[in-house]
């Protein structure tokens, strides 16, 4: 049910739980759901709620956790998103075994519990139109009016909800709505609607049913069908618990305790799958799966890995106050899990070419590479010298400013794993000036990377042998959004003012060494001195290597941190 490597931590939800099985509320193990609206993909939000559902049933002896689809909304869901939600799930980790539910399986259940309530007084059919029934819900500062059809007879109110459900009336036409009290302080519980007429077929139930129940009936219900004894919902339902209540005790059922914590906020990103939608469909992104899309596909297709999201979840924890979470956290995350696993590899963005003018010519020496410094398992890996290089140009500079330390004219350095060169010349193009090739000398005394003399260089180089190395594209991704809120400025700016414009780079004349050759989509490794990558799993092909930059390498959660701990030490 849950990865091996989940802990269990302490929150206020795990604590009532704890409290709940001490008194024997409930017979049977602790059993959650997981509930999400197949309208959409999940995002990192949904993988607090995964994790914390999941991770609970996991934590008590015989605990179990349903998947269930809330299908209940035939114009918005579609099968992709319930494949689509299935492989997310999957991918952090996670399994329901053979509790995968739909709420649409319990529609004839669903149907009975209202007809109980219709015959006990409790509910009737309404004629409002939907403006009208906002009109008469009143306000949080004064009591909403009692429908003129709010007294009709039973009988009435059991024939017209037949007939809604025969299909006898249109969309919109007749609601059936709970009888509490329309001057109840809580909005919720002003005489909610429970079944709308909606002529649409069900991805399901095709075109048996044409009216369906709203969220708030469906819910709860469900939970009660299921056996669930906690039902672990985001702050926003916390006025709807009372409605929660209020069905479940009118219908004298299972009742499940409704428990709601704070949703995940995270900084340079938006978090409403309507938001998201209108990301794919204004085509501000390539679709649900963009890696800049904080979607769990997205970050997948990224490269991020489902340890490194498991353990974000575990250590923002479980709270009952909205907050925002720095997304440096997230990353930050990633790289500590990808520093233990990704093996280093060499390569270069923004090549700059490299004759060695005393190197043997047609010579290719194979040298010693380390795989992982972080796991000596890993082993070594040969990599290939010639007297062509290509380096990073950015790791040159004709006329360097103090405390530039790479490669100069006159000055030498060290290529990685390799030798000692010190440039002799700079190669330009006559017309524009630009450097395009620079020659140096090698010191066959220096291989592996270090002097007999032990004469010192302050600069080690990344490079690879222009005869071996592997053409890539490389697609360099930041933040979607510039405003560390977009939430917020969304209130004043429209989307293209709030995106990033640099969020995302695409190089196309980058050269790899040769290990990545033939790599597999979503392989993953770090190019050294330049991030962590991933094999793009959609665009790369055999004859087309695409990478896609996981994560940069410089840790700005690191530093964020230090900096407090500076601050509170003086």
């Amino acid at each position: 049910m849950t990865p091996s490597d989940s802990k269990a931590s302490s929150d206020f939800i795990r604590t009532i739980i704890a409290q709940d099985i001490k008194e024997g509320k409930y017979e049977g193990p602790v059993h959650t759901r997981f509930p999400p609206e197949p309208n959409g993909y999940l995002h990192i939000g949904h993988a607090k709620s995964i994790c914390l559902n999941f991770g609970i049933a996991a934590e008590h002896t015989g605990g179990l956790c349903n998947l269930r689809f809330d299908d209940t909304n035939p114009v918005k869901e579609e099968a992709e998103y319930i494949e689509a939600i299935r492989e997310d799930v999957r991918w952090l980790g996670f399994d329901w075994g053979d509790r995968e539910y739909y709420a649409s399986d319990y529609f004839d259940r669903l149907y009975e519990f209202a007809l109980r309530l219709v015959r006990e007084g409790r509910a009737y059919v309404d004629d409002l139109t939907p403006e009208e029934i906002r009109e008469y819900r009143g306000t949080p500062f004064e009591a909403g009016r009692e429908s003129p059809y709010r007294n009709r007879t039973v009988e009435e109110n059991l024939d017209l909800l037949e007939r809604m459900r025969k299909g006898e009336f249109p969309d919109g036409s007749r609601v059936l709505r709970a009888k509490i009290d329309m001057a109840h302080p809580n909005l919720n519980m002003r005489d909610p609607v429970m079944y709308r007429v909606l002529h649409a077929p069900h991805h399901r139930t095709g075109n048996r049913w044409c009216i369906y129940p709203m969220y708030d009936f469906a819910h709860g219900q469900s939970d009660a069908i299921e056996g669930i004894t906690h039902s672990i919902c985001t702050l926003e339902f916390e006025d709807h618990r009372p409605l929660y209540d209020w069905f479940l005790d009118a219908l004298k059922i299972h009742h499940p305790r409704q428990i709601e914590f704070a949703r995940l906020n995270l900084t340079h990103t938006v978090m409403s799958k309507r938001k998201l939608l209108k990301l794919v469909e204004e085509g501000h992104v390539e679709g649900w799966d963009d890696p800049r899309m904080p979607t769990l596909s997205g970050l997948r297709r990224r490269g991020y890995t489902p340890e490194a999201i498991r353990d974000f979840c575990a250590r923002i924890g479980v709270a009952k106050k909205d907050s925002t979470v720095d997304i440096a956290l997230l990353e930050h995350c990633l790289r500590e899990d990808l520093n233990k696993k990704a093996p280093r590899v060499m390569g270069v963005l923004r090549p700059l070419k490299i004759v060695i003018k005393n190197y043997p010519a047609g010579k290719v020496d194979e040298l010693n590479a380390v795989n992982n410094p972080e796991d000596p398992s890993a082993g070594t890996r040969k990599v290939p010298f010639s007297g062509v290089l290509y380096i990073e140009r950015d790791d040159f500079m004709e006329d360097p400013p103090k405390k530039f330390y790479r490669l100069a004219p006159g000055r030498e350095v060290r290529l990685r794993y390799a030798y000692f060169i010190t440039c002799v010349d700079v190669i330009k193009d006559e017309k524009t000036g630009e450097i395009v090739e620079l020659h140096c000398t090698y010191d066959p005394e220096t291989r592996g990377g270090d002097a007999p003399d032990e004469r010192k260089v302050k600069a080690t180089l990344h490079w690879v042998s222009a005869a071996h190395a592997i053409p890539a594209e490389v697609r360099l991704f930041d933040h979607l959004f510039s405003e560390a809120d977009p939430e917020k400025g969304m209130e004043e700016k429209d989307f293209p003012a709030l995106l990033n414009p640099d969020s995302r780079k695409t190089l196309k004349e980058c050269f790899v060494e040769p290990s990545l050759k033939g790599a597999a989509p979503g392989r993953q490794f770090q190019l050294e001195r330049l991030g962590y990558f991933c094999v793009d799993s959609k665009d790369s092909r055999e004859d087309h290597l695409v990478l896609n930059r996981t994560v940069t390498l410089r840790d700005t959660w690191a530093k964020i941190r230090k900096k407090e701990a500076k601050k509170q030490g003086g």
